[in-house]
């Protein structure tokens, strides 16, 4: 099966994000993936909003990285991922929550299923095998009509159902007259009970990792507390022959000594005091969590850059973002200031693996 080819995503100190709104939850089991052709059943008629905690909790995404051995290479890792962090947008990372994000969708059994065309926007000049068909991954979607795609060129959807246990994420997602397209993406079934990536090259991320699934949650930051490792996007990835569990595969270029494999996990120090830093309260949630879950390494991007959860989908449906009440009038790009990089430490490579 082909991994496809993706391009440096367009990221300027930008992340990718996710959002979650929540669709009506229908009271039958949803329908079986793999079959081809559109559901008649009607979009699910209420709608509230959600966050990323409603999502599946997977376990590399919440692994308690406290204890984990260090990676031999950790303080050269660590100083290379410092200076990709000093060198750009006046040396603080990416907190982004108003473009390059993902729309991330909850959906009731009732919701209405569609299928995705594929759009060969990389010019592979023929439609893989996987997408349509028996267990085609493009086959009977549940997306609500009024979904809307992430705002920019990656333009990334994910749609979570519940009722059958299943997890979509589309790359460059849009919806047109005909229908819903994808340049590409996947499906995780069973994810409730998976360790939150896709398989055979599929999946809207370079590691092929659910980002959703690490992603900062609107509620989270409310409450300032994050139970799950944080998915974390970094411009020089270490060459993608050679990746670090859980990610799946690589589009990484970087093959320096202290390079950062794609999947790579760093935690801050446990020894250090958060609460000593006078961080603003989503990255003090953010340090918390990280000493316990850590960062994983899931994409390249135009900057280091925490993904967050977008608040646009709810925007759409209530006319406010939540984010700029939480933020508190702090710019986006300026709330990981102050950030401790240089007291990351790197997990051994594989930690986890089954």
């Amino acid at each position: 099966m082909p991994s496809p080819r993706r391009p440096r995503r367009h990221l300027a100190a930008a992340v990718l994000t996710s959002a979650l709104l929540v669709t009506g939850a229908g009271a039958s089991a949803g329908a079986s993936a793999g079959t081809s052709g559109a559901s008649s059943g009607p979009d699910a008629a209420a709608a509230s909003s959600s966050t990323t905690s409603s999502l599946p909790r997977t376990t590399a995404w919440t692994a308690d990285v406290r204890s984990a051995p260090l990676a031999p290479g950790s303080r050269a890792m660590v100083a290379n991922l410092h200076e990709q962090v000093t060198s750009r947008y006046g040396g603080v990372a990416a907190f982004n929550v108003w473009q390059y994000n993902a729309a991330v969708y909850r959906v009731g059994a009732s919701q209405r299923r569609v299928d995705v065309r594929f759009d060969d926007c990389q010019g592979k000049g023929y439609t893989p095998k996987q997408l349509y068909g028996p267990g085609g991954h493009f086959t009977r979607v549940p997306i609500p009509s009024g979904a809307v795609p992430a705002v920019g060129r990656d333009g990334q959807l994910t749609i979570y159902s519940p009722s059958s246990d299943q997890l979509w994420e589309f790359w460059r997602a849009k919806k047109t007259a005909s229908g819903w397209s994808a340049c590409w993406g996947g499906r995780i079934d069973q994810v409730s009970r998976s360790a939150g990536f896709f398989g055979s090259g599929m999946g809207a991320s370079a590691s092929g990792l659910a980002t959703s699934l690490g992603a900062v949650g609107i509620a989270e930051a409310k409450a300032g507390r994050i139970d799950h490792a944080i998915a974390l996007a970094i411009p020089h990835v270490g060459h993608r022959s050679t990746i670090s569990y859980p990610a799946q595969r690589s589009d990484g270029s970087d093959t320096r000594s202290a390079a950062i494999p794609m999947g790579t996990r760093l935690r801050l120090d446990p020894s250090v005091d958060v609460d000593a830093l006078r961080l603003h309260p989503v990255a003090a949630a953010v340090a918390k969590a990280s000493q316990r879950y850590g960062f994983v390494v899931v994409d390249r991007s135009g900057a280091v850059a925490v993904t967050t959860e977008s608040g646009a989908p709810t925007k759409a449906r209530t006319g406010s973002d939540p984010w700029y009440g939480i933020l508190a009038g702090r710019p986006g790009y300026a709330v990981m200031k102050g950030f401790p990089w240089d007291r990351l430490q790197v997990v051994e490579k594989d930690w986890g693996k089954p």
